[in-house]
């Protein structure tokens, strides 16, 4: 009998089918509905003639008015008509039970209602411990949900811990929870009991922690609210006692005053409706969030710009000339163009003079690159602003921060348009080759849109989010080394190149600028202190090694210092007189650091001066080349770089190639090692202009013919021994000329610049310009007759008119 019945309960059953709307009936539930749809009371209604009995399935979308078999899920529930009542608005009032899950197997759809054939879903238990087990945890789980949610009535409780029908504890809590619809679907779709309770176990879990959560939010908000509601009626209160006081009488608030200054600020329709835009946004705020002093922060910024203000330039050329020359003593180029520029502005009109200029002052330090920057300002009668690019890494730094980030600020370009007061000022930006680059951006890609003049009018800073117009700005750049300014950024600039200070330019700069200085730093203008020009001239060749003034201007500070205290200590009147002697200058300054020559007292034997430029100047490089009976290897010391190791096993395959005409066995190399060493070894070099240099001191370590100590040579070399042309010449015969050397051999393509040469430099030096290699050893080889040594060695050398190339015949 039993499992007759079981078969009868499983058989498909046709029952009036009503579509739910954003509601799930589970079993055992008693719930009353409000049925209005016509094919709904039309299933109620047939139910009600067959036993009271009706198929409820929830729709996908509560939207839909008229259902299809899509529209619904699968599983829905089998409930009893209880009672049903017609109320006056021709809707009906149905309470009704659940009693079992069913399947929806065919579904039957006309203008009088639905139909469906449905089979009941048998409650499948597998595992009855871990059924208990899950049971329990359930009912903990509830009573937890319970204390938190406020909703469910606590006798609930009670009536759940007496169930013992895992089917029933599952399908009376899950209606209880405040679930999606889709997830309580999910449940009623699980057939087993011990999966329908895990699933309702974790849906429960994830409830609570949602409410956790809820809680410490609504806890903190109700927190920060008083925090402000506290704030707000103190400063109520603070500005009632103020009034009071007569200590505020005006009656404006901040953001009266920031309407008034957006009101008669000249500036862009864009930037004006931006400005406006976060004013209404800023009235809506608490004045003590966060939020509002970023705004307020942002406002202040857009106000104090200046948009649509210029100075007007002083395009007056013999003034600037003369504040030039009263400022620096040489640099005639720099001087020339600015002079240029300012004929040229004078003669264009408003419209057209007004785009920017971006000059790039290249040199040593301690030549005058920046101090220039602010005579040029004050010629011009513009404001300067200085920035220092040393050091910069992030490309925010340029263009600025997006306000989305805590503590965000416009970058340096707007921070120095704010300082200066004007859209036209100077901006300086100094050491632009010490920009560097890491994951935060490329800076110096950054600052080619702020030096391109087709680009810089419409500058775009991340913070302002409106465009600005920069080409007006004068940008004056310094470098050190040109080349560590990527391509792209040196395009845009117009290059001036300052070479470093002879002797006699670094005394006349001591005589006009540096020792009034020193005297009046060291609080002496009420003395008088001289330094004959034989002295100083003494401080400069003795005391100081560099392309420019700044150690000179150190020595002199130094040098004041020392009277200064001799003033105090002594009690000396005012109006004495101290002239500085050389006796004095060594208690001052201590014994020469210089001895004015850096070269050997007498010829040596693979020890060669060669010449570098480095980026504070020039420099005499001694390059030293050993042999040591040994097995063919060649050793190259000194920290040199990739491209002078090049150059040195290029000018050793020169060496090689002509060893037949120098007598040398051609298995020399295979018994002996060469060693090639550059002191100083803690100091990095590179670059191929040590080229000869090289080739004469292994020809000279191979042969034993010792070179001239008094020669220096500088030149890039070929394989086929022709010298190629070097930078920097002005600097390297100027380091010679310091170090004592007397004869000079440059490649012959620099002859051209020679003329540019100041005579005090070449005064005293003789400059050979070599074409090859060859020449270079004739000049420099110690040799009792020349002329025989070039009959054994077998060079002839064949020049060209246009001095381009060479060629070596036997």
């Amino acid at each position: 009998m039993a499992d007759q019945k079981a078969a009868e309960d499983t058989k498909n059953k046709k029952y009036p089918l009503l579509p739910l709307r954003d509601v799930i009936i589970f079993p055992h539930m008693v719930v009353p509905l409000f049925v209005g749809r016509e094919k709904s009371i039309a299933a109620l209604e047939e139910a009600a003639k067959n036993g009271n009995e009706l198929f409820l399935v929830t729709q996908k979308d509560a939207s839909v008015l008229n259902p299809d078999r899509e529209d619904i899920y699968d599983i829905g529930t089998v409930v009893n008509i209880i009672q049903m009542l017609r109320l006056p608005d021709n809707t009906v009032k149905v309470l009704i039970e659940g009693k079992y899950r069913a399947s929806i197997k065919d579904f039957h759809a006309s203008p009088d209602g639905y139909w469906a054939d449905v089979e009941k879903c048998a409650n499948e238990v597998e595992d009855q411990v871990n059924l208990e087990a899950t049971m329990r945890s359930i009912k903990t789980t509830f009573e937890q949900y319970v204390k938190l949610n406020k909703r469910i009535p606590p006798e609930l409780l009670m009536s759940i811990s007496s169930i013992t029908d895992p089917s029933r504890l599952a399908d009376i809590i899950v209606a209880h929870l405040s679930m999606k619809i889709p997830e309580k679907q999910e449940v009623l779709e699980a057939i087993k009991v011990e999966a329908r309770l895990s699933l309702l176990l974790e849906k429960m879990q994830g409830e609570i922690e949602i409410i956790n959560v809820e809680r410490r939010i609504r806890s903190r908000v109700k927190t920060q609210m008083e925090k402000s509601q506290k704030e707000y009626y103190l400063n109520e209160q603070m500005n009632a006692i103020q009034k009071e006081l007569g200590q505020k009488d005006d009656g404006k608030t901040d953001i009266q005053e920031m309407e008034e200054k957006l009101a008669g600020k000249d500036m862009p329709d864009e930037a004006r409706e931006k400005a406006a835009k976060e004013i209404k946004k800023l009235k809506s705020m608490s004045p003590m969030s966060a939020e509002a002093a970023v705004v307020r922060n942002y406002i202040d910024w857009m106000l104090s710009l200046p948009w649509f203000k210029y100075t007007e330039d002083k395009n007056d050329v013999p003034h600037a000339r003369k504040v030039l020359e009263e400022g620096h003593y040489g640099m005639k180029d720099v001087k020339d163009r600015i002079v240029e520029f300012l004929a040229v502005r004078s003669l264009l009109n408003d419209d057209t003079k007004g785009k920017g200029t971006i000059l790039c002052l290249a040199g040593p330090p301690g030549v005058g690159k920046t101090s220039i920057a602010k005579s040029l300002a004050e010629a011009l009668g513009r404001e300067f602003h200085r920035i220092s690019l040393g050091g910069v890494r992030d490309e925010s730094e340029i263009r600025g921060h997006r306000r989305t980030y805590v503590g965000a600020m416009p970058g340096k370009i707007m921070n120095a348009l704010k300082k200066a007061g004007t859209s036209n000022p100077l901006i300086l930006l100094d050491e632009i080759d010490k920009m560097s680059s890491d994951m935060r951006g490329d800076p110096a890609s950054a600052m080619l849109e702020v030096l391109d003049p087709e680009q810089n009018k419409n500058f775009g800073d991340h913070y302002i989010e409106v465009e600005y117009d920069l080409s007006k700005v004068m940008f004056i750049m310094t470098a050190n080394d040109l080349g560590a300014v990527p391509g792209p950024l040196r395009d845009r600039m117009e290059i001036i190149h300052i070479a470093g200070y002879t002797p006699f330019e670094k005394l006349q700069i001591g005589k006009k600028y540096l020792l009034k200085k020193a005297v009046g730093f060291n609080g002496l203008d009420k003395y008088k202190v001289n330094l004959s020009d034989n002295v100083q001239s003494e401080v400069i060749k003795g005391y100081t090694k560099e392309a420019g003034v700044r150690e000179l201007e150190r020595l002199y500070n130094t040098v004041c210092r020392k009277i200064a205290t001799d003033v105090v200590t002594e009690n000396i009147p005012e109006g004495k007189k101290f002239n500085v002697t050389s006796k004095q200058l060594k208690k001052f300054l201590g014994p020469a650091k210089f001895e004015g020559t850096d070269i050997e007292d007498s010829p040596q034997v693979g020890l060669v001066n060669g010449l570098a430029w480095t980026s504070v100047g020039g420099e005499l490089l001694h390059i030293e080349v050993v042999t040591v009976p040994g097995k063919g290897q060649i050793q190259i010391t000194g920290k040199l770089g990739d491209v002078m190791q090049e150059s040195a096993k290029a000018a050793l395959s020169y060496v090689r190639s002509i060893g037949n005409r120098l007598g040398i066995d051609p298995t020399w190399y295979e018994k002996n090692d060469i060693h090639i060493h550059v002191p100083e070894g803690a100091t990095p070099k590179d670059g191929p202009s040590a080229g000869v240099t090289m080739v004469t001191a292994l020809t000279s370590a191979i042969t034993g013919i010792k070179v001239h100590q008094n020669v220096a040579m500088t030149g890039e070399v070929t394989i086929r021994g022709r010298v190629l042309p070097i930078g920097g010449l002005k600097e390297k015969l100027l380091a010679a000329k310091q170090a004592g050397i007397t004869k000079i051999l440059v490649p012959i393509k620099n002859a051209k610049d020679l003329p540019e040469i100041p005579e005090e430099i070449k005064g005293g030096l003789e400059v050979i310009p070599c074409a090859h290699v060859e020449e270079v050893l004739k000049e420099a080889l110690e040799l009792n007759q020349p002329e025989k040594f070039m009959e054994v060695v077998g060079l002839t050398v064949i020049s060209n008119t246009d001095n381009s190339d060479q060629s070596v015949a036997n």
